[in-house]
């Protein structure tokens, strides 16, 4: 079982991740679900992650089009991206079976309801058996400042029509998570951190 303590209550700070592990708790046949806008720290926090426990088996839709079509910035068609996306849930829930991997996380905006559903029946499918939702809230001027300073910019009417669904349409339980935590609600937090 992996513990990891989130300490900065909004990501605003790299680095903010606590190296003793203790806090939260993710059961074996886990998935961790990111769900946040783009520049709202969902990449930089997997890769704190993946750096203070080496069996969390990160799963990102970005480098998912980076190997398909030579670039993350290429969209691609969806369809090739999803079935990458389910061959390695399968992936990463055998190498849970095996002990190799503790937890896997999906590194998506998973900004519309229809697909985060559409993500935990598959999830579920796949074998895993807690999914839990992580809802990077940060605020929406933040994310549009960080992606402006970005070499890989998303179109800012991209990323507020993402803030528009996931105001319209936030991540809930109802949706088949077993737990949701907001990235500004987490009880496991000690600190928050400053914008710097």
């Amino acid at each position: 079982m992996s513990k990891v303590v989130l300490r900065s209550s909004n990501f605003l700070k790299k680095g903010a991740l606590d190296q003793s592990y203790t806090g939260l708790l993710f059961t074996p046949y886990s998935l961790i679900l990111l769900v946040g806008l783009p520049g709202s720290g969902k990449s930089t926090l997997v890769g704190q992650l993946v750096a203070a426990d080496s069996k969390l088996q990160p799963i990102s839709t970005d480098k998912i089009r980076e190997r398909l079509f030579g670039n993350e910035v290429i969209q691609g068609e969806w369809l090739l991206v999803w079935r990458e996306v389910q061959r390695q849930f399968q992936r990463a829930a055998i190498q849970i079976s095996r002990g190799e991997v503790s937890t896997a996380i999906y590194d998506a905006t998973n900004a519309q309801r229809r697909h985060r559903r559409e993500v935990i029946v598959y999830a579920r499918a796949a074998g895993f058996k807690q999914i839990v939702g992580l809802w990077v809230d940060t605020p929406v001027w933040l994310c549009l400042a960080r992606n402006r300073r970005r070499d890989r910019q998303v179109p800012e009417e991209v990323i507020l029509r993402m803030h528009r669904q996931l105001r319209d349409a936030p991540p809930s339980l109802s949706e088949g998570l077993d737990c949701l935590l907001r990235s500004s609600q987490l009880s496991v937090c000690t600190s928050a951190a400053s914008p710097s």
